[in-house]
């Protein structure tokens, strides 16, 4: 855990500097999300290139050496960013107990999250190894959360079973210090509050508690509460504990949600250089998100783009500050993308622009099978169900508009029309809507929390097609969605929360010695909790190695895992196939060497295109049949063959019959290889 936090600490002291004159104090906490994404963004390069990963450090030490030799760091100003080391190290330690409790990579989707993190460690290639389908790459799904932190584990010499487990620390860190810092822009006091977005749970939580449930059913369904679909909150999300590609993406969108923020607070007052540096940020990070979590860039595109409208509207009419320098003649011509800076519409062109240029690579290697088009919602959410998901961020709103509700009651109006053609859950939703559209002067909070609203009421006439079926039809679209919405909704609200406190609690009533003692009391909460709370564990914790639990759960395959993962170059393997979410996949999971086929349906869902379906069939062969074993093996390229008992439980296992070699036999596990020289 120190070597890990070593290498971010150093990704992030190597960029601050560079952000101070442009950030001011918010430099400090954003030089970690931008260091991370410059970081992965460097490594990934590197990749393509095929070169070591451990290069990308490079441009980071000169960055950093060279701040050095210009003392950028002293002990003062280190000191003075006390309050967000705290927010970082609380929430990242908060993280890392919850993981040391329940760490095993077990159930759900960790499986395959912990198969992405291993190949990429594994084998650092671009595009990475499919786990699950030799011969294939991961050019089939968004993978680049993945590369970060199998990036991040690379340098600093953490293997994939404990990288796993610091990975959501890392996420939830991250996360708020960027929540901490978009406090700060949209409220005066109670800065902190929007913090609660990743601690509070939906009213669904309460009422399954109300009803007597066993605490992971109330996990659980509390999360299933809209018919048919996934409705996770952040909470929910961390202390699940799968490193999935919509929990990896929460912290890169609080990121960009607060560059919009301070780019549509800050840009008509920035010379050229800090808008090069807030356009540049927000590129990379709005380019990162169709290859981190590809859902997000369907919600933040829409948003970007209006955020450059609304700072180009902004700045009509508003003449350039006297000392910035104009580009004119020869230099516009030669520096057209500085040209574009020096415009009221230079934000809306350029950062759309640049955040396509920085991975276009990526882009062009992408072959996912997508969405299949839009549909139109035909089961719109039950009233109740919306309310126990979204309630409370509603009540928020209405009370926080009650003032403006009091002097325009027909507006009001708006929801019967929507409710009477059938979308009563819109229709909700619709009335905090139209009291902020009607604002004529909006506050940063309003526009966050218009734009969360606008989110879930799409959800509820469009859905996003794809192959889920037609009962979870519109499942992923509410899934990935509603994450978004509550991050959006999340900040707005509890922002508006902390001016309607402060309208009721003057400034002296909190003096400095009552503001420590609240500080340290919600730390204390916060770090003691995960140790007093029943976290329904499926294995023992009391470690941050996720695979610790097979000692004792599956010997055999825990001595044969470590064997495997001991070995060293490119390799394909041969296992059992038993669907998806069993103990079956386990050896390419846990040891990133790709097997012939992992999780079945996982990769229909990826390889519509390109799947044939023969390959567990094919696999059967090569156990049963042991004509077949070395030519199908030699046809997907696989030089190990694994035998335990899953194995054996599956097939009528014949490959002691097929003349291969035998290079590891041990509590009942066996592990073939190819004879060659390979061997």
């Amino acid at each position: 855990m120190l070597s890990w936090l070593a290498i971010l600490l150093f990704l992030q002291l190597a960029i601050w500097p560079y952000l101070k004159k442009t950030c001011g104090e918010f430099s400090y906490p954003l030089s970690f999300s931008a260091s991370l994404l410059l970081f992965c963004l460097a490594s990934w390069y590197c990749g393509l290139a095929g070169i070591p990963i451990q290069i990308a450090l490079i441009p980071f030490a000169i960055l950093f050496l060279l701040a050095a030799s210009r003392k950028e760091y002293s002990l003062g100003e280190l000191k003075a960013q006390w309050k967000w080391i705290v927010v970082f190290l609380l929430f990242f330690l908060f993280m890392t107990e919850v993981r040391f409790i329940n760490p095993s990579i077990s159930y759900a989707e960790k499986f395959m999250d912990h198969a992405f993190l291993a190949s990429i460690i594994r084998t650092p290639v671009v595009p990475p190894l499919d786990p699950w389908y030799l011969g294939g790459f991961m050019d089939v799904y968004y993978y680049l959360g993945y590369w970060i932190f199998g990036a991040v584990a690379i340098v600093s010499g953490v293997p994939s079973n404990i990288a796993f487990n610091l990975a959501l620390p890392t996420v939830l860190g991250y996360s708020a210090l960027n929540m901490y810092a978009l406090g700060h822009l949209l409220s005066e006091r109670f800065r902190w509050l929007p913090l609660a977005t990743f601690l509070v749970v939906n009213p669904s939580f309460i009422w399954q508690i109300i009803q007597g449930k066993a605490p992971g059913a109330v996990m659980w369904d509390s999360t299933r509460t809209i018919t048919n679909t996934i409705n996770e909150f952040p909470l929910f999300s961390f202390l699940w504990g799968d490193v999935h590609a919509h929990v990896i993406g929460i912290f890169n969108q609080v990121f960009l949600i607060f560059l919009l923020v301070f780019a549509w607070k800050q840009w008509l007052d920035c010379d050229r250089r800090k808008r090069w540096l807030i356009a540049g940020l927000c590129a990379i990070s709005l380019g990162s998100m169709p290859l981190i979590n590809s859902w997000d860039v369907i919600v933040y595109a829409p948003i970007t783009v209006l955020f450059g409208i609304l700072i180009f509207v902004k700045a009509r009419g508003v003449r350039a500050r006297p000392d910035r320098e104009e580009l004119t003649g020869i230099s516009a011509f030669i520096n057209p993308v500085a040209a574009f800076l020096e415009r009221s519409y230079g934000f809306l062109i350029l950062v759309p622009v640049l955040s396509v240029a920085i991975y276009l690579p990526f882009y062009l290697q992408m072959s996912t099978s997508g969405i299949l088009g839009v549909g139109i919602v035909h089961a719109p959410t039950i009233p109740g169900e919306f309310l126990l998901v979204h309630g409370f961020f509603l009540l928020i709103y209405l009370v926080y508009l009650s003032g403006d509700i009091g002097k325009r009651p027909y507006l009001l109006a708006i929801a019967i029309p929507v409710a009477l053609a059938g979308y009563p859950a819109a229709a909700i939703a619709a009335i905090p809507l139209v009291y902020l559209l009607a604002r004529k002067e909006k506050s940063p909070a309003e526009l966050l929390a218009t734009l969360g609203l606008m989110v879930i009421i799409t959800c509820e006439f469009l859905y996003l097609i794809d192959n889920m079926g037609e009962t979870y039809f519109r499942m992923n679209t509410v899934f990935k969605f509603y994450i978004a919405a509550w991050l959006l909704m999340g900040a707005s609200s509890f922002s508006m929360l902390g001016d309607l406190i402060s309208r009721l609690i003057p400034r002296k009533t909190f003096t400095k010695r009552a503001g420590s003692a609240a500080i340290i009391g919600i730390c204390a909460i916060l770090l003691v909790t995960p140790l007093v709370v029943d976290l329904d564990s499926p294995y023992p914790g009391g470690t941050l190695d996720g695979l610790a639990y097979l000692e004792e759960a599956h010997p055999g395959d825990a001595q044969a895992v470590a064997y495997l993962r001991s070995l060293e170059g490119r390799a394909g393997i041969v296992e059992a196939e038993g669907g998806d979410y069993t103990y079956y996949s386990r050896i390419s999971s846990f040891t990133g060497i790709p097997s012939i086929i992992g999780m079945p349906f996982h990769e229909y869902m990826w390889r519509s295109g390109e799947w044939t379906g023969d390959r567990p069939g094919d696999i059967r062969m090569i156990y049963e049949n042991p004509a077949m074993t070395r030519p199908l093996m030699e046809k997907y390229g696989a030089s190990l063959l694994y035998v335990g008992e899953l194995e054996r439980e599956q097939y009528a296992v014949r490959v002691q019959e097929a003349g291969l070699l035998t290079i590891y036999d041990q509590e009942g596990v066996q592990i073939y290889c190819l004879p060659g020289p390979r061997t």
